[in-house]
């Protein structure tokens, strides 16, 4: 029997690093890219293979690092009582949420007045981890059969609408609210099915008990993820179930393949978390003896990816202020009311797809070394509690 060892951790650190750097490139090209601001990268009948493919490895960012966030859970709780990993999670998932309304909106807009408020990622983090830090406490099997319920069934309230209901958008469905006559509420990932995903990863972290063999880890997650991907294979072929937003078939190679490999995001659907959790899956079932510089470069983004989050969004904000400062839009262009992409002032504004590259790179050369420290120095004051809440 092969027990778990460090370089298992690290596999677990470099898939949440490889989405961390991959979530950047999605969010450069919010900023800088042209047809940003003219079309949807989804949109068959005006996207190209090279935009749609950018934005479409993305999609594996958000559903992988929330089924990991759960992972690390359960890790955490092997070194404290149910009441305290409780506790914690509770307490980290109110920080994300007031952190998501505060910091993380200033960076998207860089606008004093709050004008545009949105429910995402840090919102949809922090939630999971309010309901995981009482699901926890609940037998492993339940976990389970909830989290499969939700991630299963959900799609079975797509017909369901309260049109203007904010409770009902924030439990299952993409709505835009306003809230006064300046502000604005856009809630972009509903609970459901996240809280499923996080918990289903909160389960999965039984299979990384040090007893659990890791020949029999390798073949169960290669099992479970090609099964997941065939599954999508054939349910986005026949039609018959799990996205709101049927495939078409367009007569043409390239439009095909957008419509066929554009699932529902928001909120993810039932196809979209067999896509994307199963490569998950699959990734980490094929990498724990993976070592070297280029493993050791990602891991580190891994490691620290709260921080990492924060400053990518303010540079990357940064930089594009710069941008429009320097392609005659002025930078106060970029102080947004509204998502950039929907701003009438920025139409005409971005540049080619390899400078969207270009950026991208540097955005992630950038933050390596302030990563790097703040990985050496987490690494070396693990007494310090404050430490687990960046």
């Amino acid at each position: 029997m092969t027990t778990l060892t460090n370089s298992r951790i690290q596999s677990i650190d470099l898939l949440k690093g490889l989405v961390m750097v991959i979530m950047a490139l999605d969010h450069v090209r919010d900023y800088f890219h042209y047809s940003a601001y003219i079309f949807d990268p989804t949109d068959p009948n005006q996207s190209t293979l090279p935009i749609f493919f950018t934005r479409f490895i993305t999609h594996f960012c958000a559903p992988t690092f929330c089924f990991l966030a759960g992972t690390s859970a359960f890790m955490v709780g092997k070194r404290k009582t149910k009441a305290e990993l409780s506790s914690f999670l509770l307490k980290r998932g109110l920080w994300l949420v007031f952190i998501e309304l505060t910091i993380v909106n200033f960076g998207w807009f860089f606008d004093i007045y709050f004008r545009s408020l949105f429910l995402i990622t840090i919102w949809s983090l922090g939630i999971s981890m309010i309901v995981l830090s009482g699901l926890i406490h609940l037998p492993r099997k339940f976990i389970l059969g909830f989290s499969l319920l939700l991630i299963l069934g959900h799609n079975l309230l797509d017909s369901v609408h309260y049109e203007g209901n904010l409770l009902w958008s924030i439990v299952h469905e993409f709505g835009i609210f306003q809230l006064t006559d300046r502000v604005e509420l856009i809630v972009g990932y509903p609970l459901i099915p996240w809280i499923a995903v996080m918990a289903l990863g909160y389960y999965f972290g039984n299979f990384y008990d040090s007893s659990y063999d890791s020949n029999k880890r390798k073949k169960l997650f290669n099992l479970i993820g090609i099964s997941a991907i065939v599954a999508f294979i054939i349910l986005r072929f026949t039609n018959v179930y799990g996205d709101p937003v049927l495939y078409k078939d367009y007569e043409t190679t390239a439009k095909d393949l957008i419509s066929f490999f554009n699932p529902s995001k928001y909120p993810p659907s039932l196809l979209y978390l067999l896509m994307t959790l199963g490569t998950a899956l699959l990734f980490l079932a094929n990498a724990e003896k993976l070592k070297g510089k280029v493993v050791d470069f990602f891991s580190t983004f891994g490691r620290v990816p709260f921080f990492y989050y924060i400053l990518h969004l303010y540079l990357i904000h940064l930089v594009a202020l710069l941008f429009a400062e320097l392609s005659g839009f002025g930078w106060q262009s970029m102080i947004l009311e509204d998502w950039m992409t929907e701003v009438p002032a920025l139409k005409g504004f971005g540049y080619p797809l390899w400078v969207v590259y270009v950026v991208w790179i540097g955005v992630i050369v950038l933050l390596y070394p302030l990563c790097k420290k703040f990985d050496n120095y987490k690494q070396a004051h693990k007494e310090k509690w404050w430490l687990s809440y960046l």
